[in-house]
């Protein structure tokens, strides 16, 4: 397995302000003439939108591979891990952003809109609705290649959420729509797991954390995360460790110290109930 760079948002993208909309077809040229190979694991450190339009094709994400055809929207956050196939057999559209682009001076309702969507693997629109998506996409890359740069960064966030918001109109049948008070606590249990993990891997920190019940916590993992909420601990833990094994720049006693595990030991017996295989061997199955 190749070491895995870290991508930041300058990384390939120049533009005033932290958004940039390009085609998938632009995306594959412009690593081509950085001589950054697209189909290799790399981490990004900001967030993006795919928007498949055309063709078909797989995309991988944190060790998943999704399937892509007209219609698939694929939502990364910053610091997964992924790569997209060797040549293009999609057409679409990657919207890429920082994290305080979106979430800086924004509206609750909108808020909300915007974490429901990044917190779901992959939406399918249907290849149907792709045209009333295009004309968002199309105002996006107007505005981008303006000169007048008054107020663009505003704008540009205004369009992206009245995109967000067409995208769940069209989506919304496929997910369960959650009271607003409970998905917010789902979404502040992951940010707090995000920060603490290191520290803590018992699911009743997390509750005293939030200032609620070990039961509520639990109640909520079930409805929106499908899992208890010690399994969904656990998941994202066996994440972060598969995360920095494939980067290859810790040994084992390094990675369970970084995800809080005090014996290297317990690291590896938690990792091989989990995979089958001990760290060193799952590393090994890339290469």
């Amino acid at each position: 397995m190749t070491e895995i760079e870290n991508i930041g948002f300058t990384r390939f993208i120049n533009q005033p302000i932290d958004f940039e909309v390009i085609s998938i077809a632009e995306l594959y040229e412009r690593c081509r003439q950085s001589n950054f190979d697209i189909s290799i694991s790399h981490r990004i450190q900001f967030h993006a939108l795919i928007i498949v339009t055309e063709g078909k094709g797989v995309h991988n994400v944190d060790f998943n591979e999704l399937i892509l055809s007209p219609g698939v929207i694929i939502p990364l956050v910053k610091n997964q891990v992924n790569f997209f196939q060797k040549e293009p057999t999609v057409k679409g559209y990657v919207i890429s952003f920082k994290e305080s682009f979106i979430i800086d001076n924004i509206g609750e309702k909108d808020l909300f809109h915007f974490l429901h969507l990044f917190n779901t693997k992959s939406l399918f629109v249907g290849e149907e609705n792709i045209p009333s998506l295009i004309p968002f996409v199309e105002l996006l890359k107007s505005m981008q290649e303006s000169s007048n740069q008054n107020l663009k960064s505003d704008f540009a966030k205004n369009i992206f959420l009245s995109l967000l918001i067409q995208i769940k109109r069209f989506t919304i049948y496929q997910h369960e729509v959650f009271e607003s008070k409970r998905f917010k606590d789902f979404i502040q249990f992951k940010q707090l797991l995000n920060i603490h993990f290191r520290d803590s891997h018992d699911a009743k920190f997390y509750a005293k954390k939030m200032f609620v019940s070990y039961k509520y916590l639990n109640k909520i993992c079930k409805e929106l995360g499908n899992v208890t909420a010690k399994a969904f601990i656990d998941s994202w833990l066996l994440l972060e460790i598969k995360r920095n094994l494939s980067e290859k720049k810790y040994t084992n006693q390094e990675i369970a110290f970084k995800v809080g595990f005090q014996e290297p030991s317990n690291f590896i017996r938690f990792f091989k109930r989990y995979e089958g295989v001990t760290p060193s061997k799952f590393v090994k199955q890339f290469e």
